[in-house]
């Protein structure tokens, strides 16, 4: 009963947040509004953590199951892909390095900080990422110009 409860506050939620996405004009996946809704709910004790967390457990346990259909979906575009499997690649690529380098400045930052300076030193690392951004965008459009070209 306790795991059914759990899925039934999960399920409830997520299903807010697929009515949050249909009646907002905004560009924002329905699983954004229900991860942030959630988060919400967590972090301002409407919803205790006991509360999900062994399902919650369980969802995070079984996610690499859930990127086979995904992985199939690739496998059978793939000669749609392979026209632009090089700028594709660059682009996975440059911002997989963009993230993992921003995910371990604000670490750093957060840990190293005092609460007060933390604003300071994250707003600094949200101008270098967004430079980096427009950087690899211009890269891979090159990249991408140039394969066209070429074909």
């Amino acid at each position: 009963m306790k795991y059914l409860r759990q899925a039934a506050i999960i399920l409830f939620v997520t299903c807010i947040g697929e009515l949050l996405h249909y009646f907002l004009p905004l560009p924002i996946p329905a699983s954004i509004y229900g991860l942030l809704l959630m988060f919400g709910l967590l972090y301002f004790h409407v919803v205790k953590l006991e509360s999900v967390e062994a399902v919650g457990d369980l969802l995070v346990e079984i996610m690499p199951v859930m990127f086979i259909p995904a992985g199939v979906g690739l496998v059978v575009s793939w000669t749609e892909l392979q026209a632009i499997l090089v700028p594709v690649c660059v682009i996975t690529a440059v911002v997989t390095l963009i993230v993992m380098v921003v995910t371990g400045k604000v670490s750093d930052a957060l840990l190293s900080k005092k609460p007060g300076e933390v604003k300071d030193e994250v707003l600094e690392c949200a101008d270098k990422v967004r430079q980096q951004a427009r950087t690899a965008m211009s890269t891979a459009a090159d990249v991408t110009a140039v394969n066209t070209r070429e074909a």
